[in-house]
């Protein structure tokens, strides 16, 4: 299988890399051109292929900054619209995919759209709100039409992206040596205890420059809350242990592994129920977890799925009253690690406040 794979996927791989660093070289040239925009603009990104993180990381940076007038601008990944979509009450996640979604519902606070060509994109946020003070570009960081004010390149710790190869045969969609646009690395799902001399020899190894700065962070995980809204109660995490519960796992996530780990880890009998990254889910899966669900004899059972999968699960009829009270959802956050939370956030917020007469930030609005 694995020659197969070799025979197959690896040629494919070999030209998307040709096309990949002449796209890029083209830019870097000014051959093909990148806009530059009169409002700050941050871009969050990665150059391989699901599950880095990056809609944790686009919360903290919304917490961060929290009274500013903020705009979240995504492509809305397998969403049916086309075009620009401005984000309101009544949006769906065919309208504005998934992670769109899941920020929408959360941050009542902010703007979120999506649009496939980020400078249009950006274009029509600056049409409809004059007072905006940051648009913050989901996903971006290879696409280059736009030049942000402020790159966050997320790595993930457990992917080692420096020997991986390029699409379809690896995981990268974009050259690892393009780092370097990155005005921020932030590592991220890194053990809470990692070593010092593995967040050295990582250092070394990702060749930072000058104007460089490196995080590690980690996946908190919260609280447990109900995936469907009729049921009003929570649940500690830690309980699940002491309980010594069984877990039902859905996961339609990129990378799934560390909270397959996490719970395994917390409890002894898992089923894992995995689904491709993106899934849309229907009520002949509600029914599959169901019967998964009914087939387990412990009393004390849950099912646990994570926040982006949660926003489309609730919207599936279910008719399994003691499924439905027992389906919970895990929220997570990212944890900077080594006490430099403050410095992290601080280079987001010193970035803002950077030529604030040309970006019209009010520095009022937050006492930093």
């Amino acid at each position: 299988m694995k020659f197969l794979k070799v025979i197959f996927l690896y040629p494919l791989s070999l030209i998307y890399g040709l096309v990949i660093n002449i796209r890029n070289t083209l830019f870097d040239l000014k051959i093909l051109k990148s806009k530059s925009f009169d409002i700050p603009v941050i871009s969050v990104g990665n150059i391989t292929v699901g599950g880095t993180g990056k809609t944790p990381v686009t919360e903290f940076i919304i917490r961060t900054l929290q009274n500013c007038n903020t705009a979240v601008l995504s492509r809305g990944y397998k969403r049916k619209t086309k075009g620009f979509v401005l984000a309101d009450n009544n949006s769906s996640v065919e309208q504005i995919g998934d992670e769109p979604y899941q920020i929408n519902q959360k941050f009542t606070n902010i703007t979120v759209a999506v649009d496939e060509k980020r400078v249009h994109g950006i274009e029509e946020l600056q049409k409809l709100n004059k007072e905006l003070d940051l648009i913050i570009l989901d996903d971006a960081f290879q696409h280059r039409r736009v030049t942000p004010g402020f790159s966050i390149l997320l790595i993930d710790y457990t992917q080692a992206f420096l020997e991986d190869h390029f699409l379809p045969y690896g995981r990268l969609r974009d050259s690892p040596k393009e780092r370097h646009r990155a005005n921020t690395i932030l590592i991220t799902k890194a053990p809470k205890d990692i070593k010092p001399i593995d967040m050295r020899i990582m250092a070394t190894n990702l060749e930072l420059k000058a104007y460089q700065t490196l995080y590690f962070s980690s996946i908190k995980y919260n609280n447990l809350l109900p995936v469907y809204n009729s049921i009003e109660e929570k649940a500690n995490i830690e309980s699940l242990k002491e309980n010594n519960y069984s877990v039902i796992l859905v996961t339609g996530i990129g990378n799934f592994a560390p909270i397959l780990s996490y719970c395994e880890n917390l409890v002894k009998e898992v089923v894992h129920i995995k689904f491709a990254d993106h899934h849309k889910y229907t009520e002949k899966d509600i029914a599959v977890i169901s019967e998964k669900f009914n087939n387990i004899s412990s009393e004390n059972k849950i099912i646990l799925t994570t926040e982006k999968d949660a926003v489309k699960i609730r919207d599936i009829s279910c008719n399994n009253t003691e499924m439905q009270s027992s389906f919970f959802y895990c929220p997570i956050e990212i944890e900077i690690l080594n006490n430099e939370k403050e410095d992290f956030e601080n280079q987001i917020i010193n970035y803002l406040k950077k030529d604030k007469e040309q970006y019209r930030f009010l520095t009022s609005k937050r006492q930093y």
